[in-house]
């Protein structure tokens, strides 16, 4: 949730520096590995009843800002908005492929773990307010702001079948995600394990 101060300078329409350019409670290798050895492994399941509007998102964060809107702030330099909370300018560095965005429409906010992806690994016992939870949590690793072709590439694959082409922020994304599936209670694929355990290895 934005701070009074950068609420203030957001309805004067001035810069705002994040205070985060990168997602929350990113753990360390350590405790991502000490997470993904407690995972449980399992089949996915209900890929066929998903519906994307079963995550209820995006929600209102603080005044008029929605969720989308508070991560392009937290993850951009320069941003400003305007008092309906859309970023007019800003810069933006996704990490995901090393471009920087200078256009608020260039950039999706990604889950880190797809909804769809938690569907099959879980969430579909889950009740609605839990979903909206998840598709809008701020306080773990997984929303990020990304380039939007990118990210509809990723779609809703994990890690065995799609990870980050720069290959210096793999060791990051499966802490992330790792982080994510931990906390939220999502199980695993054998495949999924060895992709994030491999890219744990790429930690230095």
């Amino acid at each position: 949730m934005l701070a009074t101060a950068a609420v203030a300078a957001i309805t004067a329409g001035v810069p705002v520096s994040p205070a985060r350019a990168t997602p929350p409670n990113i753990p360390s290798k350590a405790t991502a590995q000490t997470q993904l050895n407690t995972l449980t492994v399992a089949a996915e399941a209900n890929a066929g009843t998903y519906d994307r509007d079963l995550f209820p998102h995006w929600i209102t964060i603080s005044g008029t800002c929605n969720t989308r809107e508070t991560v392009l702030e937290r993850d951009g330099s320069g941003v400003v908005v305007s008092s309906s909370c859309a970023a007019t300018s800003g810069s933006w560095y996704s990490p995901y492929d090393g471009a920087t965005w200078t256009a608020a429409a260039d950039l999706d906010i990604d889950h880190v773990v797809p909804l769809a992806e938690a569907w099959r690994s879980g969430a579909s016992a889950w009740t609605t307010s839990k979903r909206q939870s998840f598709a809008n949590d701020l306080t773990r690793p997984q929303l990020i702001a990304v380039t939007d072709d990118v990210n509809q590439t990723k779609g809703d694959q994990d890690p065995s079948t799609w990870q980050p082409s720069l290959s210096s922020y793999r060791c990051t994304y499966a802490r992330m995600w790792i982080a994510v599936k931990y906390y939220w209670g999502l199980t695993l694929q054998s495949a999924e394990k060895t992709a994030l355990q491999g890219m744990l290895n790429t930690c230095a």
